[in-house]
């Protein structure tokens, strides 16, 4: 099991992240994808990262703090993209449900960190909420870089969109909730570009919600989605595995 998207670096694990990697680890879990949403919390995962050889990071400013995009934090990413650890850009997109930055500021930063992934020959994680046209226009004027599409919740559009240049889609805890309706979306994305996270510490699943996430809860995640296609728990995680690997190069940056 590979959980995929992680904020490990997030102060809610500051009491006791060790206990909370050694659960992870206990629980089958084999590398774990740190989330780099700001240049702090790059920084910070980085460190983890060095200290742990199954924990890989990314590197980017979400779309809620795309009003602090300025060159020199173009640079930083672009410097940062080409360290071995780094295996992504991201978590990048837009976000239109809180518009905590305003649009046309999310996507230059968006656009911007989008060419730079490109550049640096790195896949991105992006973060889509209620912006599914313009995420899938931004995604398709750039189809040299391979996206991730996280915690998917989108629209059909955005699914086939995103299929259409064979990004990878992953999927979170939100599939075991009993407001879940896209259990379409999980079945018609090809076993090849599918992947698993929590998002921790955020949407904990059944039956964890309501508690703060974690690594070693990828297990649920990983347990519904095998239901919902059909597949023996371990085929799924599996093929996740092997995804997870191939369009993160896990191999290649456990043994820098």
């Amino acid at each position: 099991m590979i959980d995929t998207h992680c904020h490990l670096a997030d102060p809610a694990y500051e009491p006791d992240r060790s206990e909370v990697l050694r659960r992870a680890w206990e629980a089958g879990v084999e590398h774990v994808v740190v989330i780099g949403e700001s240049p702090d919390a790059s920084d910070r995962a980085l460190a983890l990262a060095g200290a742990e050889p199954r924990l890989s990071t990314t590197a980017g400013v979400h779309p809620h703090d795309a009003r602090t995009w300025s060159p020199q934090v173009a640079a930083w990413l672009r410097e940062r993209l080409h360290h071995p650890r780094v295996v992504a850009a991201g978590e990048i997109g837009l976000d239109y449900h809180y518009d905590h930055s305003p649009r046309d500021l999310q996507r230059a930063a968006f656009e911007q960190q989008l060419a730079l992934a490109g550049d640096a020959g790195r896949p991105a994680v992006i973060h889509a909420r209620e912006a599914d046209d313009d995420v899938a226009a931004v995604l398709g004027a750039q189809p040299q870089v391979t996206a991730i599409l996280h915690s998917f919740s989108g629209g059909p559009a955005l699914l086939r969109a995103g299929l259409v240049l064979r990004h990878y889609v992953s999927f979170s805890g939100m599939v075991t909730f009993k407001n879940w309706r896209l259990d379409r979306a999980v079945l018609e994305t090809p076993l090849d570009r599918l992947l698993l996270e929590t998002d921790a510490p955020y949407l904990a699943p059944v039956p964890h919600r309501g508690k703060r996430n974690e690594p070693a809860f990828v297990r649920q995640v990983a347990e519904q989605v095998a239901l919902v296609r059909g597949l023996p728990v371990d085929e799924l995680i599996a093929a996740t595995g092997a995804n997870a690997a191939r369009v993160f190069g896990l191999k290649a940056s456990m043994s820098s």
